[in-house]
């Protein structure tokens, strides 16, 4: 099978612990590229988060795309085309907004190129921060201040909290939303059916490609899905069990440049 898409989940894959893309991954990314190969950079993080590590790549300059929130929004780099968003309905977000206050945790969403929060010194907000390289926001009232449409909000705390919290919202919003973990402290909240495999699919339809054309690469239990859908479902070392149990190829850890082994062994 000849791979013509190469998909990437940025934290724990494409980039390491200090969250840069290593020398040799960025490399043999770019020479992918140059043999016509789509790269897609798919992430939980917002757009902003996603967008300076697109850049180094050279996405915009080889048609590449960023699939952001977790698949809420998909953007084609070169022209700035919008393939596919979809948001969180309004009138939600004060039923959102109590749940967390009654958890006792901190509800967190994004306005251009900042984390809008209640309590910028938390430390689960400032560590959404360092990853996406965002500044914070710092408002009085979330659910007042949002009057425009976000694809994601993030429910962030304690990890063994949120453990127990997880199932009680999947629970009271699952006809409506779609909620998990990315990381251990964050409970994603996003638009029902939203995952990367779903918005993966609608990509391939736009570029009229299939899913055994394209290799999915993560770590994490928001890339199942992906790693799961693509002809070619690789896991990093370093992946959760559980990732690398649905996977069919098992890379080097993102510390070893493990993406530039399976662009290397399948692309080049």
């Amino acid at each position: 099978m000849e791979y013509k898409v190469l998909v990437l989940d940025l934290d724990g894959t494409l980039t390491n612990s200090k969250k840069e893309i290593p020398p040799r991954n960025k490399e043999l990314i770019i020479k992918a590229q140059e043999k016509g190969v789509i790269v897609v950079l798919a992430s939980g993080r917002p757009m902003y988060g996603v967008a300076p590590l697109a850049e180094s790549l050279l996405l915009h300059h080889f048609g590449g795309y960023i699939l952001a929130f977790n698949g809420g929004k998909t953007i084609a780099c070169q022209t700035k085309e919008v393939v596919q968003e979809q948001i969180i309905a309004p009138e939600i977000l004060p039923s959102l907004y109590a749940s967390a206050k009654a958890y006792g945790m901190e509800l967190i969403s994004y306005e251009d190129d900042f984390i809008l929060t209640e309590d910028p010194n938390n430390v689960y907000v400032q560590k959404e921060a360092f990853l996406n390289k965002m500044p914070t926001k710092k408002v009085d009232n979330l659910v007042e201040y949002i009057t425009f449409h976000v694809p994601k909000c993030l429910m962030v705390g304690d990890a063994e909290r949120l453990a127990k919290i997880e199932p009680e919202m999947k629970e009271k919003y699952g006809e409506r939303l779609t909620i998990f973990r990315s990381e251990p402290y964050f409970l994603e909240i996003m638009p029902l059916g939203i995952d990367k495999a779903q918005s993966l699919g609608k990509l391939l339809e736009h570029l009229n490609l299939t899913r055994e054309e394209m290799i999915a690469v993560g770590d994490g239990f928001n890339d199942l899905t992906m790693i799961q859908f693509a002809g070619l479902g690789v896991a990093m070392a370093n992946a959760q069990q559980v990732v690398k149990d649905v996977a069919q190829y098992i890379t080097l850890s993102n510390e070893e440049d493990g993406v530039a082994h399976v662009v290397e062994k399948f692309l080049l």
